[in-house]
């Protein structure tokens, strides 16, 4: 049988090639179809054994079985339903108004909006080397990062019910020094009903468990930051 196959990051780099038909045997799992690519592409190999599985947009698991016609996307590790009160959730290729994102998260009960913005640095300290940054470029998967950025709402919601408006804006493409790179803001009636933590929790569950990631370029070189986390089968879908 025959599986899409997508790669991101550092994957698709090594392969020249983000997507892909793979051929495994009928009765393939996760496992098997990583054991094709690294064959396809052994340079690969190292890489795609730490990869981080999904199919059909929600993370999956070495012994799963995949069928004829899935979509399997492999990628390291990254850097909900309906509500009544809105929600926005973007991948943005170009540049967003915070305040037009404010309002249309507020409502006439809101009283308090809490917003984290993170920017791309020019300089970064690292063991005791000051690194030069000229420009990020951000990429996601699409679909899944959408569906996570639900979740990581609905997530939200289950541990502070008093909060209201939600929006989770990732950039994506070439972003300069200065420019803003995400946006999550959180509205409740008052201070004290959990906007604050809840944006907090927002970007730091984004962080593990939506699929972005992000090419540092520096003078001369380039490299795509991984992350450390990698998922259980309790950050599926189903868990919210």
């Amino acid at each position: 049988m025959r599986v899409n196959v997508l790669l991101f990051a550092t994957l698709k780099d090594l392969a020249g090639q983000n997507r892909l038909a793979v051929t495994v045997p009928d009765s393939a799992t996760v496992a098997d179809v990583k054991r094709a690519l690294a064959a396809l592409y052994p340079t690969m190999e190292a890489h795609v054994e730490a990869a981080i599985a999904a199919v059909n947009e929600d993370y999956a698991f070495a012994e799963e079985a995949v069928h004829d016609g899935d979509t399997v996307a492999f990628f390291p590790p990254v850097s909900g339903g309906g509500s009544e009160y809105p929600e926005i959730f973007r991948l943005a290729s170009e540049p967003y108004s915070a305040d037009e994102l404010i309002q249309a998260i507020t409502i006439p009960a809101t009283g308090a909006v809490c917003v984290f913005s993170g920017m791309v640095r020019g300089e970064t300290s690292r063991t005791g080397e000051l690194l030069e940054t000229e420009h990020l470029e951000y990429e996601a998967y699409e679909p899944m990062a959408l569906a996570k950025m639900r979740q990581v709402a609905a997530e939200i919601r289950e541990r502070w019910p008093l909060v209201q408006g939600i929006a989770i804006v990732q950039r994506v493409g070439r972003l300069e020094v200065g420019q803003p790179t995400i946006l999550i803001a959180c509205s409740s009636g008052h201070r004290d009903q959990g906007c604050f933590e809840a944006a907090r929790y927002g970007i730091d569950r984004l962080k593990e468990i939506v699929p972005v990631w992000k090419k540092e370029v520096r003078p001369g070189s380039a490299a795509w930051v991984e992350g450390h986390y990698l998922p259980t089968p309790d950050d599926r879908q189903s868990r919210s």
